[in-house]
């Protein structure tokens, strides 16, 4: 009964996942106390490094000050720094900004408080602390610091040359044989020990450099492949390099497989997009065979090369993407799929198949059209989407961004949105190369779940080895209680579902708001599809936009 209600509390807490590729950017759209806010972190690339934070107010600014500062899930409050002061923004009202130092790799957060006319307000915004570059040096300042260091020693054997050598005579003395070999001896002797005291620093800069290696963060493989008899998608995770790291001990406790926590419910989300052309779009949800092992009843899917973009999420509020590629043949497939719901591995799996990106005439049969702004857009139930985004105002790279959309019933009228996983929508966005991808939601693409993770770590004051439950025994629970959870009625599981989400309350289950936003910043410009899912009558219902970003 202990584990149930603890594997009850993850699942409820672990709402929203953060999940990206080459999208590093966190939006958090919700309240800091009594304060609307939105708020925009653009993380490090290197660790140690400083984040970029943004608060929008959507509010009058006066008599408000608004602070910062990191809170990492391994440590807890302890040791956390002074809060820094954001400053506002000089050229946009109700925007502060501010720059946070983070020093250590991992599950982290930033803690954002208000101070102003309506008290105090505080909000945690998980973020995902990692090094996933390494800097290099301009050429031209090398070549610069290295003629300064040549210049430096040259300098330097000069003046202990002369201090031992000409510096001993007396003025208007003849220079003599025996100091001039006491200048050439204490300038040799000089050299060597600059170049000795040169090596000793580059065996420590690479002793540096390696320890930065140890840490920098490594994406997990996987193969992806499709039984041809069974029609069965099974996504295996490779463990190795994992394995490998063992001195990353702060890693290898935020990436172990037994610590995968349900996020909506599920404990992977798996998206299958067409490689390319981006016409098919297929939402999945593998099961659990072992810690590494994940299988799920293919749709029936046209052939082609595929990406693979899996989600999950762990204990320690760490979340990521593992992608990988998968090829689907002509044969695979012996009626077996979507198309035959009896097939379909999880009730919540659905596809849906669209014009090509660069294409606005559909070329597979039965494939809807992608929208635009402004644009209505049937869906398969005879409702409408469309993007509320006006037609010719451009949307740029780096800038945060408003995705509105509204879903009208076959008559026009407002449609009453279902609860889908618990949310009101989902949403993926990828480019056009597949570089940039992205799942979020219209609370923004933060974390829930780290979210919760830190709150609880704060709480929980003791070491982290006394934190960190069994790994057997807590994927053992976990993998009991989502079987549980999938053989509840869909209402129930909502409720519990939605029971962690705030500002929704149960009575939300029957009127939901049809209007929806996904507060998000495009990193690359480029050309985007955005795939935007809900539910009505039962139904999931699939809608895809383009997008060209500037």
């Amino acid at each position: 009964m202990k584990r149930l209600i603890f594997c009850l509390t993850l699942l409820l807490i672990t709402c929203n996942c953060f999940a990206h590729v080459g999208s590093p950017g966190v939006t958090f759209e919700g309240n800091a106390g009594r304060y609307k806010v939105i708020v925009s972190i653009t993380p490090p690339d290197v660790i140690p490094g400083t984040a970029q934070v943004s608060v929008f107010l959507e509010e009058s600014t006066k008599g408000i000050t608004v602070s910062a500062k990191p809170v990492y899930w391994a440590a807890g409050t302890d040791g956390t720094p002074k809060a820094d002061i954001a400053l506002p923004a000089e050229n946009q009202p109700g925007r502060f900004d501010v720059k946070i130092w983070f020093m250590n790799i991992g599950a982290s957060s930033i803690d954002i408080t208000i101070n102003g006319p309506k008290g105090t307000g505080t909000v945690l915004v998980p973020v995902m602390a990692i090094s996933t570059a390494k800097k290099t040096m301009p050429a031209g300042l090398g070549w610069g610091l290295l003629a300064m260091a040549a210049f430096l020693v040259i300098l330097m054997v000069t003046i202990i040359g002369s201090s031992v050598g000409d510096s001993q005579l007396e003025p208007g003395a003849r220079l003599t044989k025996s100091i001039r070999r006491r200048k050439v001896i204490g300038g040799a002797s000089a050299l060597v020990i600059l170049l000795l005291i040169l090596w000793g620093g580059r065996a420590w800069w690479n002793a540096a450099a390696n320890k930065y290696n140890e840490f920098l963060y490594r994406p997990l493989q996987a193969t992806t492949t499709v039984d041809a008899e069974t029609g069965t998608l099974r996504f295996t995770i490779d463990t190795n390099e994992l394995n490998n790291m063992g001195r990353v001990k702060r890693m290898n406790i935020t990436r172990k497989m037994s610590y995968l926590i349900p996020d909506h419910g599920k404990l992977m989300h798996l998206f299958l997009i067409k490689a390319n052309d981006l016409e098919v779009f297929a939402h999945l949800h593998p099961r659990r065979i072992d810690s590494v092992t994940f299988e799920a009843k293919m749709p029936n899917l046209p052939p082609g090369k595929y990406w693979v973009y899996a989600d999950i999420t762990r204990l320690s509020g760490f979340a990521e993407t593992i992608v990988d590629t998968v090829d689907i043949k002509n044969h695979i497939f012996h009626n077996v799929g979507l198309n035959n719901s009896s097939a379909a591995s999880d009730a919540d799996d659905t596809f849906y198949i669209t014009n090509p990106v660069n294409n606005n005439a559909p070329t597979l049969s039965g494939a809807a059209t992608c929208g635009l702004p402004g644009v209505a857009t049937k869906l398969a139930d005879g409702s409408t989407a469309i993007w509320m985004q006006r037609p010719g105002v451009q949307l740029k790279a780096n800038e945060l961004t408003q995705l509105n959309f509204e879903i009208l019933d076959p008559n026009g009228r407002p449609a009453q949105l279902e609860p889908y996983m618990g949310m009101l929508a989902h949403a993926v966005i990828l480019k056009d190369d597949g570089s940039v991808y992205i799942h979020l939601h219209p609370a923004g693409s933060y974390s829930m779940g780290s979210q919760k993770a830190l709150l609880d770590r704060i709480a929980f004051h003791e070491p982290l080895d006394k934190y960190l439950p069994q790994p057997k025994e807590f994927a053992d629970s976990i993998d009991r209680f989502v079987a549980r959870l999938n053989a509840m009625p869909e209402a129930d599981r909502n409720k519990l579902l939605m029971a962690g989400i705030p500002a929704m309350s149960t009575a939300d289950m029957n009127g939901m708001q049809h209007q929806i936003s996904f507060p998000y910043t495009f990193p690359q410009p480029g050309k985007y599809r955005i795939w935007v899912q809900a539910k009505r009558n039962g139904q999931i219902i699939n809608s895809a936009f383009d997008a060209d970003v500037k």
